[in-house]
């Protein structure tokens, strides 16, 4: 267990850390709005088509699950995007009376334009940074990412603290 004073001195760093990634979250959302919706999808169909070809076919309960969604939510998700072309339902090749979601050949390229667009606007942020600062940025990101992530169990296509 942590010694006061080293207790008060991690509050002060995780207030410090609320500000500046809830102000780091709240400018990327608009410039992540801003650049997708250039391209016929809302930004929560975005990070669908981004979880579909990083992670191959999936079920709703699988895709929901990879985007912390209800299943309700995911499969009007799903549909919007199905409508759209971009998205197909296809029958699982372990059991048919299952469908996976995959994207369709335009999907997989509306997919790698945002993608392109995305990483070079990050390039431009990152320009800034030297190589060492980058690496620094990039490994601290990934280390928060993977611990805010073992705090979340997405279970049964539900998303829920554990």
């Amino acid at each position: 267990m942590p010694r006061i004073s080293d207790r008060k001195a991690l509050e002060r760093d995780a207030v410090a850390l609320q500000r500046v990634l809830t102000e780091l979250i709240r400018v990327y959302q608009f410039r992540d709005r801003d650049t997708v919706c250039c391209y016929d999808v809302s930004t929560g169909q975005s990070h669908g088509l981004e979880r579909l070809a990083s992670q191959g076919p999936m079920s709703l309960n699988e895709f929901a699950a990879s985007l912390y969604l209800e299943k309700s939510s995911a499969s009007r998700l799903a549909d919007g995007l199905e409508r759209k072309g971009y998205l197909k339902r296809t029958p699982r090749t372990d059991d048919a009376r299952y469908l996976q979601l995959e994207l369709t050949q335009r999907g997989k390229t509306l997919h790698d334009r945002i993608e392109r667009d995305m990483i070079e606007e990050r390039a431009q942020v990152l320009s800034e940074l030297t190589a060492e600062e980058r690496r620094v940025v990039i490994e601290s990101i990934a280390r928060l990412s993977g611990a805010a992530c073992a705090g979340v169990s997405t279970e049964a296509g539900c998303c829920v603290r554990t």
